[in-house]
């Protein structure tokens, strides 16, 4: 795509370019109402973001102190969220000035930094869905994987290995005619990195996610098909009806809020003319993918019934502080098995 093109897509009508001079020259900009509700909208995702990602790390760490494996993931899942929202004010800024005034190693850091945090939140999430296999599944044969000092180490990789894809970010973000962009006359190596980052970033996890949980929703099927004890079928049906609600959930949000982001990146490399509707979406698809990162404490809240206690209690301490007494997991469940022995397993 040329670059003009690119430009005309971040900075909309009102901005030309003279590529010989190398110059950008600005017209005057006009704020609309879709500016206004985009930076409102920004605002918001970033307060929403920031604080729930916050309560949610300081109910681990005060209440639950990091007991499980799944809280450990739940921590750097939050911990990569609440940073990867530190980055939005930037972007929202440049969004609606049509200009980046940080300076170029603002830029650069700006990009890596949100790599960063968004790869390892996605690869958090994926580790999460194998953890609640392994945990519903059969939890004894797994025990050895879910302790929290092997999920640490596991955080601990995610996180190393989520520099991988996002290194190139430092080479070729620059700021260029006043805004912090990939490098435009490097189209190849654009659509090398689009391609790369949307296969780990998104499909591979993707998959992951929707193989581990549809096997985990047919083998508790299945399981609940064979145990005939009334009140374990009562349970196994609640535990069922609870785990295919959050799959979907989860599934449904996480495609909802990156697969825009990734659709218009790809439509941008071939499209010509670009209009100002496609610049308005782009800049909304930008706003959906980090909204994924206000959307998963709302999930903890609504999904897990141990989450929502945690939160009750610390943004009422004085009530029910005393009856608050579950398990130290961050969902438990009560599963019947053949040797009638009763294991606690998280969901």
């Amino acid at each position: 795509m040329a670059t003009s093109e690119v430009l005309q897509m971040f900075v909309g009508n009102n901005t030309s370019v003279d590529l010989d001079s190398k110059t950008i020259h600005s017209l005057p900009k006009n704020i609309d109402g879709f500016s206004v509700t985009l930076a409102i909208l920004h605002l918001a995702v970033c307060i929403m973001g920031l604080g729930g990602n916050t309560l949610v790390i300081i109910a681990i760490l005060k209440l639950d102190k990091m007991s499980s494996a799944t809280t450990v993931y739940i921590f750097n899942l939050a911990l990569a969220d609440g940073l990867f929202m530190v980055g939005l004010p930037f972007v929202a800024f440049q969004n609606f000035q049509k200009e980046w005034i940080f300076g170029e190693l603002a830029c650069k850091l700006v990009m890596v930094l949100d790599g960063i945090n968004q790869f390892t939140s996605v690869f958090c999430l994926t580790v999460m869905s194998l953890d609640r296999y392994m945990a519903l599944v059969n939890p004894l044969r797994f025990a050895h994987w879910r302790t929290p000092k092997q999920a640490k180490i596991i955080s601990a990789f995610l996180w190393l290995l989520s520099l991988i894809p996002v290194l190139p970010m430092a080479l070729h973000f620059n700021v260029q005619y006043g805004l912090c962009v990939a490098d435009m006359f490097v189209e190849k190596w654009w659509m090398t990195f689009l391609t790369y980052t949307f296969v780990l970033g998104f499909v591979l996890p993707f998959l992951v996610m929707i193989i581990f949980y549809a096997t985990l929703v047919v083998t508790l099927k299945y399981s609940r098909q064979y145990d005939r004890s009334c009140s374990s079928l009562e349970e196994s049906q609640r535990l069922e009806k609870q785990v295919t609600k959050m799959v979907v959930a989860l599934i449904v949000v996480f495609g909802v809020c990156w697969l825009p982001f990734y659709t218009f990146n790809f439509c941008s490399l071939y499209g010509t003319n670009l209009t100002l509707i496609f610049a308005h979406g782009f800049e909304t698809a930008v706003l959906l993918s980090y909204s994924w990162s206000c959307a998963n404490p709302i999930l903890y809240a609504c999904l897990s019934e141990t989450f929502r206690k945690y939160f009750r209690t610390l943004l009422c301490p004085r009530l029910n502080h005393s009856r608050m007494h579950c398990n130290r997991d961050t969902e438990a469940y009560d599963l019947q098995y053949t040797n009638e022995q009763i294991v606690s397993v998280i969901t």
